[in-house]
């Protein structure tokens, strides 16, 4: 009897691997019952039974197929991508740590910028405290920001309010109301800043947190109009724009200042080129010290 249950049990990883599955199958079950139609603009209609919301549904909002759906609900042994699993996460409007949740059960790395970055050290998050009241963050050649100084937090509307997963200066001068309304020649921003990651992407062909970010700007006309250009352009300093809806117009200096040549992580600061510009940074980094932590 020992001997055929020790011939016929499953090898302990594969045992671990079956309860993941399991217990994946059993978190998106959950997250899904939880959302209503409402929520994600969907009419709920007279006859629904199912709490929350359809398996179709959820399949239709991450753009995946309903049968690679439902068997991931079934705990079925299929590959699932970082892309699908970003995409499941937004569509069940999972916070950040159910998303991280999620990326576990999958045995997945979350391809996305979290709250905090390991590339960030303390030092480098005392240089952004001591810039101020000169607006600075860092960010890496996604456009991803790592980290920010309360000034910059309130440059273009409040930054501390976007999740950390949504913190990418593409997506934002794209979808953010704030942002869009904040910089000053937009449409020039859009092309320009297409151009740049471009230009980037050569080093990363294949990297899975660029196909994720690639992935939502393609579903962007306007993005997906400059993408198509396939301009090309490198990185300088230049005198930039912003109406913040704080203290009004602001004229700066954009310097990029590199970290390091691998992750293409820099330090962006805006410096102001006259005296208006200076004294309204100075307002707008009171008020953003006087505002509440988030």
């Amino acid at each position: 009897m020992t001997t055929m249950a020790r011939q016929t049990a499953a090898p302990p990883t594969a045992r671990g691997s079956e309860i993941r599955r399991h217990e994946l199958a059993a978190f998106l079950r959950s997250r899904r019952e939880r959302i209503t139609p409402e929520q994600v603009g969907l009419v709920r209609g007279a006859r629904r039974r199912t709490p929350g919301l359809r398996r179709e549904e959820v399949a239709q909002l991450s753009a995946v197929g309903v049968t690679w759906y439902t068997w991931l609900e079934q705990a079925r042994d299929i590959q699932v991508s970082v892309q699908v699993l970003d995409a499941l996460a937004r569509a069940l409007r999972l916070d950040a740590s159910e998303r991280t949740h999620l990326f576990q059960l999958a045995g997945a790395t979350d391809p996305t910028p979290a709250a905090s970055c390991p590339n960030v050290t303390p030092a480098l998050r005392a240089m952004l405290t001591r810039l101020e009241p000169i607006p600075a963050c860092i960010q890496n050649s996604r456009y991803d920001i790592l980290a920010y100084n309360r000034t910059y937090g309130r440059l273009m509307g409040d930054l501390d309010a976007i999740p950390p997963e949504d913190r990418n200066c593409l997506l934002l001068v794209h979808t953010d109301k704030d942002w869009q309304a904040a910089v000053v020649n937009l449409d020039e921003t859009r092309r320009l800043m297409a151009a740049r990651l471009r230009a980037s992407l050569a080093g990363h062909l294949g990297e899975p947190a660029w196909k994720v970010l690639l992935g939502r700007l393609e579903e962007i006309p306007e993005f997906r109009e400059n993408w198509e250009r396939y301009e090309v352009v490198g990185t300088r300093s230049k005198t930039k724009e912003f109406l913040n809806p704080y203290v009004g117009h602001l004229t700066v200096e954009h310097t990029d200042l590199w970290l390091g040549p691998r992750l293409g992580a820099r330090m962006v600061t805006y410096t102001p080129v006259d005296d208006d510009t200076w004294e309204r940074v100075e307002r707008l980094h009171a008020l953003a010290s006087a505002a509440p932590v988030s």
